[in-house]
């Protein structure tokens, strides 16, 4: 009997609920523990890192290593920061305080603990390693021994982009209906999708009513775009209302991205007839009424069924199409998906495995893109390029054309990778990129080169290849007037690795990067002399290697040899005594944790296809996608596959009983 991968359980549930088994039933954990996960999928990833690994510990030498390292600090009557860890003897006595154990095992990953002192014992790496292992299995196994579990039914308002796409796409109108409404904040996993931030405001309601009217006006306008909705016009055999009526079975469908009912029908069938009776004309009471279908929650918001079953239960064909085309698209399903849906077959392995392939293909890549470039600029942080992140004016060379050059080029780099099914380690290195016409003068790239950006070979180029050489990403990283060792690593860090520095302790004092006292000391030597203070040190001496490794390049991602008269300095050296210099070898150590940054962007795209925050649930079905991705060369159609293919993804949970139970 061949047991199941744990991609398998990410994407199966039991007999007659589809696709297999692996699904939890019961109540869902405590809030507590779900704040619990966002560290410990951090702490999973340290074990890729090869930068300290060793076998686990058994229980027995788990709890044993808290009580002779640990425990004297931690004990009555008085431990220190009140912590006191008698109270873990046992690994369920661990479970039970996760959230806890998260922020302990973070200081002994990182040396912090056992505090550095001369009256107390220190274990050697390996056995801090083997508890740190220990640790994260003990963790892992209670978080996903007994199945996963998705989240509750979405319900969520269309951000401003997709608000946008949905219009367009419904009245085939090249317009931006959603430009007046107000900018969304990032919630969840850091994205404008997350339901936790999209809420309505009497602000929204007076945008969206505006909004839908002007889109309308300019729809029946344009005879294009009013060919794609106006099915029926009044004639000496169609009256007005049956006019309205044809127009409305086919638009609501669209609209609400589902089938209509009859009463819906009936309701905007009434408004036509009250609108035409006061207008006296069909056009103008065909734009009241659709109108009014523009500022519908059924047509604003996402809205899921309740599931009304105390077990998970799969997402109707519907719901499936609207979750995929807005991962995909950020825009509505399309006529396709909507009849696939309509026949009832989309939860099918084969036919929802097509539908991703046809909808990543060319006749979509301009919505496909859009989805390269919501994820792209604020996973990377490039959307401030230009907005909180401008240039000084004594940085030459910066203009709007070049702005755009340098935010295309990731956007473009990344939508290769998903339509190709490019690895993901293409994100670390590559010998490719794409750049324009403005963007090839600043890198210096001889050729022929449009404003639209095109593909380019730079497997000779030392200096560029993958994120990290992208003038977009080195910019938004650098201070508007220098570029900073201390924001890049931080960067790096949180962006890539997925491992976020805490803020500094109360009262440490900041490093003054820009300070210009002593022209001759360094701002190598300003960190140095700040590294010296124990509580700064254990950020920077994480964050500061990593950006000195990229000082050969200036604010704009330019390649430079020399700055301020003086050779650049790009030497480093890692906390473990790794010596490093320069961009490509900041490469090879990355590379060597390759797995710990497939797991954070895994991370970052699950929460941007489920538009919410993650929660203990999602762990499992992590860990499974990176397992999956690790043994298929990290192909990007792995991880997109995987997503959507995932429980979470696929199913809802209400976790309540109904009623009459």
């Amino acid at each position: 009997m061949t047991t199941p991968s744990r991609l398998d359980q990410a994407s199966k549930l039991p007999d007659g609920m589809r696709m297999g088994d692996g699904v939890r039933k019961q109540t869902r954990p405590t809030c507590q523990t779900y704040v619990w996960l966002w560290a410990l999928v951090s702490m999973l990833s340290w074990e890729q890192t090869g930068w300290g690994q060793s076998d686990a510990f058994s229980d027995d030498e788990g709890t044993a290593f808290i009580d002779q390292y640990c425990v004297d600090c931690h004990q009555p009557p008085k431990p220190k920061g009140k912590l006191d860890l008698t109270l873990y003897t046992t690994v369920d006595q661990i479970v039970e305080d996760a959230l806890d154990w998260d922020s302990h095992l973070n200081r002994v990953r990182d040396e912090d603990m056992p505090p550095d002192d001369d009256d107390v014992t220190q274990p050697t790496m390996k056995e801090r390693m083997a508890f740190v292992d220990w640790m994260q299995q003990t963790l892992s196994n209670a978080a996903c021994s007994d199945g996963i579990q998705p989240g509750p039914p979405m319900v969520r308002r269309l951000n401003q982009g997709e608000y946008s796409a949905s219009v367009r796409a419904l009245l085939d109108i090249h317009f931006d209906a959603g430009e007046a409404l107000p900018n969304e904040g990032a919630g969840g996993e850091g994205f404008d999708n997350a339901a936790e931030t999209l809420f309505i405001s009497p602000i929204h309601a007076e945008k969206y009513l505006d909004a839908a009217r002007s889109a309308v006006k300019y729809a029946f306008a344009d005879t294009r775009s009013s060919q794609r909705f106006l099915i029926a016009i009044p004639d000496e055999n169609t009256t007005p209302p049956e006019a309205a009526r044809k127009i409305l079975e086919e638009f609501l469908p669209r609209a609400f991205r589902r089938q209509a009912s009859p009463d819906e029908i009936s309701e905007y069938l009434d408004l036509f007839e009250q609108a035409y009776a006061e207008e006296k004309a069909f056009g103008p009471a065909m734009q009241v009424t659709l109108s009014a279908v523009l500022i519908s929650p059924k047509f604003l918001f996402i809205i899921e069924s309740p599931t009304g079953s105390a077990e998970p239960i799969p997402l109707d064909d519907f719901e499936l199409a609207t979750r995929l085309s807005y991962f995909l698209w950020g825009a509505p399903p399309d006529d396709t998906l909507m009849q696939v849906a309509a026949e009832g077959t989309l939860q099918e392995p084969e036919t929802l495995k097509s539908q991703v392939m046809r909808m990543l293909k060319d006749p979509h890549a301009r919505k496909v893109r859009n989805f390269a470039q919501t994820f792209v600029e604020q996973w990377l942080g490039t959307r401030a390029l230009g907005r909180e992140f401008k240039p000084d004016k004594s940085i030459k060379g910066y203009d709007s054309e070049l702005e755009g050059g340098m935010k295309y080029e990731p956007v473009f780099f990344f939508h290769e990778i998903l339509t190709e099914n490019r690895p993901l380690l293409d994100l670390i290195d590559a010998d490719y990129t794409y750049i324009n016409r403005r963007l090839s003068r600043h890198y210096k790239v001889k050729g022929e080169f449009r404003e639209q950006p095109k593909r380019v070979d730079i497997e000779n180029d030392p200096h560029r290849g993958g994120l990290l050489s992208m003038a977009a990403i080195l910019a938004v990283s650098s201070h508007p007037h220098r570029t900073s060792p201390v924001l890049r690593g931080k960067w790096i860090l949180e962006t890539l690795l997925g491992d976020t520095p805490p803020p500094p302790p109360p009262g440490t004092p900041l490093l003054d990067e820009d300070s210009h006292e002593e022209e001759a000391q360094s701002l190598r030597q300003r960190l140095e002399q700040h590294r010296a203070d124990p509580t700064c040190a254990t950020c920077h001496d994480k964050m500061d290697p990593l950006g000195f490794s990229l000082e050969n390049y200036d604010v704009l991602g330019r390649w430079r040899t020399e700055e301020g008269g003086q050779p650049v300095d790009a030497k480093a050296t890692m906390p473990d005594g790794t010596e490093f210099e320069g961009p490509a070898q900041l490469k090879q150590i990355l590379m060597d944790r390759k797995d710990q940054i497939v797991r954070h962007l895994t991370r970052k795209m699950l929460g941007y296809a489920l538009s919410r925050g993650l929660t203990f649930e999602d762990f499992c079905t992590i860990d499974a996608i990176v397992e999956d991705l690790k043994a298929n060369e990290y192909a990007s159609h792995r991880l997109l596959m995987g997503i959507v293919e995932s429980i979470p993804f696929r199913y809802k949970f209400s976790g309540k009983a109904p009623e009459n139970e």
